[in-house]
């Protein structure tokens, strides 16, 4: 498959269920890390970087960073 033929829904499910990416957030005015599937949805709130990232390493998955 070429890379350039692929549709908005492959690119999305590219990744799944390997990857998983965090981001900071505010909940409730704290901040937290939001964890989510590579196609976005949400799966976990963690109360800190660290605790964000064992969660996915745990569940045998590579974490990727959003900023």
């Amino acid at each position: 498959m070429n890379i350039r033929d692929i549709s908005l829904d492959q690119l999305q499910k590219l990744g799944m269920p390997s990857i998983a990416y965090f981001k900071p957030i505010l909940n409730d005015g704290v901040q937290v890390y939001a964890i989510h599937a590579a196609d976005g949805t949400p799966m976990a709130i963690a109360a800190d970087r660290n605790l964000a990232i064992a969660a996915v390493l745990e569940n045998e998955m590579m974490p990727a960073w959003v900023h």
